[in-house]
């Protein structure tokens, strides 16, 4: 039986206006022996001032996904099909020239290593200031007077000091708020954090996401949140799309898709959180790895670890269908889910 392959509904969560919108977004990198699809169909959306979380495990094209929507792509990937619209601009189709003009005004990114993305060579005054410099063409001197606002904003201690320190005489929180105020320099409508408490202790991670949702209120921003974290999830976002081998299998808020998952993958991440666990007590987990992306099933991609699976599964796609309001999910048996 032919797979079935329809076009993913779309999420719109009443409340504030849609910033970001991709709408079947495909991403296929070209190896030597092959071409494998790293992402498919992928649709969602980001509203201002709201938090849409990417979730899922390593692997499942999270970060591809963000890198396809910012255009950071390595020369062997592509994005292969769909849109991503910024406004009434579409990403996909967009020059380089157009793209360049938009990176920081409209559209910014947050990696997880800060000291890598950082540039070692440079004080960090000289590139707080260089968005400035760049896009609105301010002087240095006002662009430097720019930047120690901007430091002291993010919470990095006597900005006027350490303006002409060099990335590495700061610690790891440091770096990431400085790395955050490279990317809100000029107030992008959309911002993508890309596991961005990654390497940080809990105290760090919970005031770097406190200033992460600071920022998206003050500027009304559309933030889109790469995580496997599902307690970052379940505490800083409004939307959830869990990704698995390149698929959205399970969309929607997130108080709703938290509290009845539709998905066996999407329960299987809540059930392995080891809530009330006690002392010596066996602790769940999901059977198995994701598929190499030269082996995702034409049928459904969670067959192989799923524990519902039957043969319709292994012969057809299930589609992403609603099953509340809102509320969407990549399974057969959807129904049959029950935390």
């Amino acid at each position: 039986m032919t797979a079935i392959r329809q076009e993913a509904p779309v999420i719109a969560i009443p409340g504030h206006e849609v910033a970001l919108d991709v709408a079947g977004l495909s991403v296929d990198i070209h190896t030597p022996q092959e071409t494998v699809r790293a992402v498919d169909n992928v649709s969602f959306v980001g509203r201002r001032g709201e938090t849409v979380a990417l979730l899922g495990e390593s692997g499942c094209g999270k970060s591809l996904t963000a890198q396809a929507i910012v255009g950071l792509l390595a020369p062997v990937v592509e994005i292969a099909g769909g849109s991503v619209r910024l406004g009434d601009l579409d990403l996909v189709t967009a020059s380089p020239k157009k793209r360049r003009e938009i990176a920081g005004p409209e559209l910014a990114i947050v990696f997880q290593d800060a000291l890598t993305t950082l540039n070692p060579v440079y004080t960090v005054g000289y590139q707080l200031a260089e968005p400035f410099r760049i896009h609105r063409g301010l002087s240095r001197k006002a662009a430097r007077a720019a930047a120690i606002e901007l430091m002291e904003r993010v919470g990095i201690p006597e900005p006027q000091t350490r303006i002409d320190a060099y990335p590495h005489q700061f610690s790891g929180g440091m770096r990431q708020r400085l790395l955050i105020a490279i990317a809100v320099a000029l107030s992008p409508a959309v911002l993508l954090a890309d596991e961005p408490t990654t390497a940080l202790d809990v105290t760090i991670q919970a005031q770097i996401m406190q200033l992460l949702k600071d920022l998206r209120t003050e500027r009304e921003m559309a933030l889109v949140l790469i995580t496997h974290d599902l307690a970052l999830v379940s505490e800083e976002a409004d939307s959830v799309v869990v990704m698995y081998a390149g698929n959205v299998v399970e969309q929607g808020p997130v108080a709703e898709v938290f509290r009845s998952p539709k998905h066996p993958y999407t329960k299987g991440l809540l059930d392995s959180v080891p809530t009330g666990a006690q002392r010596g007590a066996d602790l769940k987990s999901i059977p198995g790895k994701p598929p190499e992306l030269h082996a995702i099933p034409a049928a459904c991609v969670y067959q192989a670890r799923c524990p519902l699976v039957r043969e319709i599964c292994r012969q057809a796609r299930p589609p992403l269908r609603e099953i509340t309001a809102d509320h969407q999910s990549a399974c057969h048996f959807a129904e049959e889910v029950v935390r």
